[in-house]
């Protein structure tokens, strides 16, 4: 995860995960192979990005929607950024919003769409309401 510290870090589910040891924390300057889920992609995450997530694994862009303006994207090297396909939000802040995912979410969608399903319900047991997001 890139964490550009735009968030409540005791409310960020990346922090969390974090904390937990189930993700770290990237340098801006720091390259990633695997799918990332950025704000700034034009394309779509889907199964044939299994490979490269099996291979190289899954990052998030933990940054606010209104300070993307602020984020050194051109410092930063990914390897196949991706957007997420239309999503509900479960998370407690966002319930029932449409596109307004938490980063556990993004990264356990993203799983789960590339059919590491275990991990993604792995990602979200670190949550209370984690399973719920699956459900909506």
């Amino acid at each position: 995860m890139w964490d550009f510290a735009q968030c409540d870090p005791t409310r960020c589910s990346g922090k969390k995960l974090e904390r937990a040891g189930a993700l770290n924390v990237l340098a801006v300057k720091t390259p990633f192979k695997g799918v990332v889920l950025t704000p700034t992609a034009t394309q779509v995450v889907s199964a044939e990005d299994t490979e490269v997530m099996r291979q190289y694994g899954a990052a998030v862009v933990d940054c606010s929607w209104k300070e993307l303006d602020k984020v050194p994207w051109k410092q930063m090297k990914m390897g196949a950024p991706r957007l997420l396909p239309f999503m509900v939000a479960a998370n407690p802040v966002n319930y029932g919003r449409p596109s307004k995912l938490c980063c556990a979410e993004a990264l356990a969608a993203a799983m789960d769409v590339c059919g590491f399903v275990k991990e993604a319900e792995q990602v979200l047991d670190h949550f209370k309401w984690g399973r719920s997001f699956f459900a909506v």
